[in-house]
């Protein structure tokens, strides 16, 4: 007999009062895969690509970051840039970091952190909007991660640096909004 499937995680973690339940289970994933799957998304070179498309064939990962100057992002994507894409083939899963900036930005984000895995962008955030992540929250203090190197002095400093300093003087997104991970594919 086969064990039964567990309910996918489907909670935002914050520091406020915990949301209410999100109904689980294939049928409740499906409006929501629908709402979003004909949207665009932009590859490094500006070339739209239907974000259904990036997980119709194969199970991906998908990392909606916060911002390209976020540290903590930045930091968490310089981990996922360490993933070996022989053990992703491997599993038959793909790895997706999709920001909300300009396409512009991911060629210089993909330098800085190492990371060789597809990368999109939502610039108007169409998707992060119809997917429900919030905007304006602090940054939740879950416990300490081993993704994340820098206190928030010292990570927020290097990131208006890079700002200033960067050949496209822009925040690289929405500074307020949240990011998110979603495991999608077919079934």
């Amino acid at each position: 007999m086969a064990a039964p499937s567990e309910a996918p995680v489907t909670r935002q973690v914050s520091g406020h009062a915990a949301p209410a339940p999100v109904p689980s289970g294939p049928a409740s994933w499906q409006p929501l895969a629908a709402a979003v799957a004909e949207l665009p998304v932009l590859d490094a070179s500006g070339r739209p690509v239907l974000f259904g498309e990036l997980f119709r064939e194969r199970r991906a990962i998908v990392v909606f970051v916060r911002h390209f100057l976020c540290y903590i992002c930045k930091e968490y994507v310089e981990d996922l840039a360490k993933i070996p894409k022989s053990f992703l083939q491997e599993a038959n899963v793909t790895l997706i970091v999709i920001g909300q900036s300009s396409y512009h930005h991911i060629e210089p984000f993909c330098k800085l952190t190492g990371y060789s895995h597809e990368i999109y962008v939502d610039p108007e955030r169409e998707i992060y909007k119809r997917l429900g992540m919030k905007r304006g929250e602090e940054i939740a203090s879950s416990g300490q991660s081993p993704h994340v190197k820098s206190n928030i002095l010292s990570g927020s400093i290097r990131s208006l640096w890079r700002a200033v300093t960067g050949p496209l003087f822009d925040f690289q997104g929405d500074p307020a909004q949240q990011g998110g991970t979603l495991i999608l594919g077919p079934d």
